[in-house]
């Protein structure tokens, strides 16, 4: 049989799949190692401006939404513009050091760059908006922000986690007057399961459709 490929083009094709083979190892490499740092719980994320939730929320006692004003709305919580920083910081410690950053925004039309905390994935649909009109309260994914100097994971917000909620959904849900409260109290089981019948949160088959989160 007369041979297809020269000896010196095979072996550049085994090269050639060599280095696809490596290529594509490195790639699961580096998502993976992205993946384990997306997934540090308890590991305070560096801000442009070291936001403390401790002070602004559990000494101070301003409302979530009063920074994140998006989050009864739309899907995105919103974070904290120029703007809403300056209703305060334009007479309150206007000139402190810590608060460079904002003024130079301010001085320059650019957002600050906050950096996320609580990041999914591009292919997960989740909506804020949806969650805290069901009942689904702040401390439940965001854990006791009020006690955080500066704002850290509090959840894995994996797969099994989210789906866990889905499955048991009375477990996590709380009347809609303490959404938003930073020390909300635990809720009794049998007023769970009331919730959950009050919000139309009784069907598992629906809540746990590939296509509810996935989209």
């Amino acid at each position: 049989m007369t041979q297809v490929f020269s000896r010196r083009g095979e072996l550049a094709a085994k090269l050639a799949l060599c280095a696809v083979a490596m290529g594509a190892a490195v790639a699961v490499a580096v998502a993976a190692s992205r993946l384990r740092a997306d997934l540090e719980i308890g590991e305070p994320v560096p801000q442009p401006i070291p936001f403390s939730h401790k002070h602004h929320v559990g000494d101070v006692g301003i409302d979530c939404r009063y920074c994140h004003t998006t989050v009864e709305t739309r899907a995105f919580a919103g974070m904290p513009s120029t703007h809403v920083c300056l209703t305060c910081h334009s007479q309150l410690f206007a000139r402190a050091d810590v608060l460079a950053t904002l003024r130079q925004s301010a001085a320059s039309g650019r957002p600050i760059a906050w950096n996320r905390v609580h990041r999914l994935p591009d292919f997960v649909y989740f909506d804020h908006s949806v969650h805290v009109a069901k009942g689904v309260a702040c401390t439940e994914c965001h854990g006791r922000v009020d006690q955080m100097p500066l704002t850290w994971r509090a959840s894995p917000l994996q797969m099994q986690w989210c789906l866990g909620c889905h499955r048991h959904p009375e477990s996590h849900l709380h009347p809609l007057a303490d959404v938003f409260a930073p020390d909300v109290p635990e809720t009794r089981p049998d007023e769970g399961a009331a919730l959950a019948r009050r919000m139309h949160l009784h069907d598992e088959r629906r809540l746990t459709d590939c296509s509810t989160c996935h989209r």
